[in-house]
């Protein structure tokens, strides 16, 4: 078995969570396992070579887990995308639809100068709401955001449809 399919088989399927219907993608065994995290890491560290990234951009909250440590593996900045209400500087906001309901995030004002080059990377791409509005919120500040990374990609959704220019890279994908 190779390193992707053990990933795969890591994380774990968890019904009706966080409400009736939907199958929670849980990756706390994969943080839980040092080589698989370091192997999620790793990938995410590869995908930004030579793409002259100034900053990660890591969406609340397990995006934090993954984002945080690349940009520390990297040597940049790295950006919170927060849920409403969590930061505690001058911020702008967007809302948006989830596959389960609606939210709003939001990041600080000065999170970016213009023309700043960014990635963000999250856990999980479902429907695309989440990652769009980050986008969104980047650009809005004069960020360009050179690529969405996930380490989990629910095809069946369609959710890179919604996110227009941006590159998509996921690690797995489930049909």
């Amino acid at each position: 078995m190779n390193s992707l399919d053990i990933l795969r088989s890591a994380i774990r399927d968890v019904p009706d969570f966080p409400k009736p219907g939907i199958v929670f993608k849980d990756i706390t065994p994969v943080l839980s396992d040092p080589q698989l995290f370091k192997l999620v890491i790793q990938h995410f560290v590869q995908q930004c070579a030579g793409k002259n990234i100034d900053k990660v951009a890591g969406i609340d909250a397990r995006g934090f887990l993954f984002g945080a440590t690349v940009a520390h593996e990297m040597g940049i900045g790295f950006i919170p995308v927060r849920k409403k209400g969590k930061l505690p500087f001058t911020t702008i906001s967007h809302s948006y639809a989830l596959e389960y309901g609606e939210a709003e995030i939001e990041i600080h004002t000065d999170a970016v100068t213009h023309g700043e080059r960014v990635v963000v990377i999250d856990d999980l791409l479902a429907t695309g709401g989440t990652a769009s509005a980050s986008i969104r919120l980047l650009e809005k500040l004069g960020a360009q955001v050179v690529q969405a990374q996930f380490l989990i990609e629910l095809a069946f959704l369609d959710g890179r449809a919604v996110l227009d220019h941006t590159p998509v890279l996921s690690l797995i994908k489930f049909d």
